[in-house]
């Protein structure tokens, strides 16, 4: 067995080098292929990056009555940030709104005279709701509703929310990012499928080379195994050496687009590259190894029948 290993290991390296040129197509394409494929996983990350910043920038505002005690307004932050679909609340209490609003207005010296005219803090404090999703504001809205209807007419602790405000953006929005993401996705699925295509020809063109030699031992008696093994192994290579040559391809191209990725969308590419180095190498490599042994299996299937 160790034997009949070692005949097929050697045969493939020595047929991966007899048809050099054949092998560099081979390599050149795949390499080619595989730099589109990691091109558009670069691109994917980029893009949900992009998506979770715009999702980041979205939320709800829960404006409670000057009046509202301290604790009544913490114990709702509690009951909100207890739902499934919301991700976090942030407080802002009454003396944070008031200094918040000064520092707006700094320059206007009419309102802030008025305001200190006023000698009390006219304003509430507030609660800031981000949700998972951007579908998800719509419930977050109902379940206020529903607390604000059960609320004492007298002792009242809500005085708007702005979802309904912002709810024509946000329907917007949330369309806008799902018709991203399925367009992402097709993109992906037809890119892949023409890197399968493509790999796959090119493969079986370098079998075809070798069809003689094929049927030459087919007829003396060699086994399917012997036969098919060299031609998978040199597809194999084709495969790692293609994955390699791709990531090496990529490495100056994200160097140089990195700092463009960062000031326009906050996402460094190259350092999203260095960091996971090692998981986008083994798919890389990976999914060349797999096209390139399963297009030989799949190739050499018609000249094993004599």
């Amino acid at each position: 067995m160790w034997t009949g290993f070692k005949r097929i290991a050697h045969s493939g390296f020595i047929g991966f080098w007899r048809n050099a040129y054949v092998s560099i197509a081979a390599v050149f394409v795949m390499t080619v292929t595989l730099f589109v494929f990691t091109s558009v996983l670069l691109l994917g990350q980029l893009l949900n990056a992009s998506l979770t910043q715009i999702r980041d920038k979205v939320d709800i505002n829960v404006y409670m009555v000057p009046t509202a005690n301290e604790t009544d307004v913490l114990q709702l932050k509690t009951s909100l940030e207890s739902l499934p679909d919301v991700s976090e609340v942030t407080y802002t209490s009454r003396d944070d709104a008031l200094a918040a609003f000064k520092e707006r207005h700094e320059d206007d010296e009419l309102t802030i005279q008025a305001l200190d005219e006023l000698g009390d803090n006219p304003l509430g404090a507030s609660l800031s709701i981000r949700a998972k999703e951007t579908s998800q504001y719509e419930s977050i809205a109902t379940f206020l509703d529903e607390r604000q209807a059960e609320e004492n007419p007298d002792v009242p602790l809500i005085d708007h929310v702005n979802f309904f405000e912002n709810k024509a953006a946000i329907d917007k929005l949330t369309s806008i990012i799902d018709a991203v993401e399925r367009s992402g996705y097709i993109a992906m699925i037809v890119l892949i499928a023409a890197t399968v295509l493509i790999t796959f020809n090119t493969i079986r063109l370098a079998i075809y080379t070798t069809r003689e030699e094929i049927s030459v031992m087919r007829l003396v008696g060699a086994g399917n195994m012997f036969i098919r093994g060299p031609l998978i192994l040199q597809g194999v290579m084709y495969g790692l050496i293609a994955g390699v040559l791709a990531l090496l391809i990529a490495y100056p191209v994200v160097l140089w687009i990195g700092p463009a990725t960062e000031t326009f969308f906050q996402f460094n590419i190259f350092s999203y590259y260095v960091s996971n180095f090692g998981s986008l190498f083994g798919t890389v490599v990976g999914i060349g190894i797999v096209l390139g042994a399963l297009s030989s299996i799949l190739a050499i299937a018609r000249y094993l029948r004599v």
